[in-house]
């Protein structure tokens, strides 16, 4: 009876988060499990008594500091300096400066938000598709959760209790990988379709705008750099970050106003709430998962199917990209990952390294494939054109997403070779 309110909720547009608290009560009260409700509000409040989760508003007020303080602008602007000279130079632009937000800002819808006001405009006039400009910057969206810092990996690593800096080294690499693959895209589309070929900046343009940028590149130094060094944690890097986007913001470059804070801090605030509150009520649904012993149980028909980890994990692939389908990627992350983390780790001996990055990567794919897809409508609004243009553009950068997990899966030492 539980599962069925879970999913009457679920598919009657109710928020995920009260979806997970109903249902728990549902199932307490429906179970005679009356007790359990002694200790609800400490089973809520635990949920988010993590250091780590502390990270995830700072990252965020990360940038939206770097909106409002001209930063993201001048990255841009930095990326024409390495890519703006070749063939379809403007799409290699876009690429890489989502590389370098995907190094700050750790959200891909916020990513893929962002983006799309800077750069598909300034793709269609000259001469690019908007289709195809709106599905390059979603794409770029797709290397948030696994380029560090990532909010998926800050709440994979308070799911799985494993050092958050490390699940962020896990990441450089694939993330990486994935970068140079979405780059052999371009060019192979480049090539068919006959892009319009690019102007190399003259040096003293290329200097003056590395010069600009300079500053801003701090803010990726100071958090990998920080984590690498091990002179600060996770969260320690994120308030150092949100720090230097506001000094040069506001010092430097003079375009964020003080008169303004107030309304990036209530923004960040509302935004960050809904993902806490979010881990909350996934830590008082853990008490349906618990009491119904359902890892254990799906536990015994996997290993049933194969005792092979390479099989499971592609059949976890395609579970998962079903899953991201239907469920934004927090929340499915939050759902899931206490019923597969003991499974993998436990029965299959995965790297929860390996199995980290696996899930939040096919899980922020379902931010652009149908029904739900909220990358694919975010970047549609933004760009004015249709969602079915975006994603007949972006299916060749998900099958190269889908080729990089099936070697993600293959080659654990893609994940753990820096940690």
């Amino acid at each position: 009876m539980t599962a069925a309110v879970f999913g009457l909720l679920l598919f009657g547009a109710v928020p995920i988060a009260l979806v997970l608290v109903i249902s728990a009560i549902w199932y307490i009260q429906s179970s005679g499990n009356e007790v359990l409700f002694d200790s609800f509000a400490q089973q809520l409040f635990a949920g988010v008594e993590s250091y780590g989760l502390m990270a995830i508003p700072l990252f965020m007020l990360t940038g939206e500091l770097m909106n409002e303080g001209g930063l993201t602008k001048r990255l841009i602007n930095a990326a024409r300096v390495f890519v703006g000279g070749f063939r379809g130079g403007l799409a290699y632009i876009n690429l890489l400066a989502n590389m370098f937000m995907a190094a700050i800002i750790g959200s891909a819808a916020s990513q893929i938000a962002v983006m799309s006001r800077a750069m598909v405009p300034e793709m269609e006039r000259e001469g690019y598709d908007r289709s195809f400009a709106a599905a390059t910057t979603a794409a770029g969206g797709l290397l948030s959760p696994i380029i560090p810092p990532s909010m998926l990996f800050v709440i994979y690593g308070v799911l799985a209790q494993v050092p958050i800096g490390d699940m962020f080294l896990a990441g450089i690499l694939p993330g990486l990988i994935l970068g140079a693959a979405f780059c052999a895209v371009i060019t192979a589309i480049g090539l068919a379709r006959g892009f319009p070929k690019g102007g190399w900046m003259s040096r003293p343009e290329a200097l003056r705008a590395l010069r600009d940028c300079a500053p801003a590149a701090l803010i990726p130094v100071a958090i990998v750099g920080g984590i690498l060094l091990g002179i600060a944690t996770p969260t320690e890097s994120a308030a150092v970050a949100s720090l230097i986007a506001f000094l040069i913001g506001w010092l430097l470059y003079g375009e964020i106003k003080l008169s303004h804070l107030a309304e990036v801090f209530v923004r960040t605030a509302k935004n960050a709430s809904l993902v806490i509150f979010l881990v909350a009520a996934a830590n008082v649904f853990g008490l349906v998962i618990v009491y119904e012993a359902i890892p254990q149980q799906l536990a015994e028909r996997l290993s049933a199917l194969t005792s092979n980890p390479f099989v499971f994990l592609l059949i976890l692939n395609v579970g998962l990209l079903l899953i991201g389908m239907v469920l934004d990627g927090i929340s499915a992350l939050i759902l899931i990952g206490p019923i597969l983390l003991p499974i993998a780790t436990g029965i299959y001996d995965i790297d929860p390294y390996q199995l980290g990055v696996i899930m939040c990567l096919n899980l922020v794919l379902g931010l652009l494939t149908p029904p739900v897809g909220a990358g694919l409508y975010i970047a549609a609004a933004m760009s004015q054109a249709k969602p079915t243009d975006i994603f007949r553009e972006l299916l060749p950068f998900i099958l190269v997403v889908m080729v990089v997990l099936v070697m993600l899966s293959y080659w654990p030492a893609i994940t753990t070779a820096l940690i």
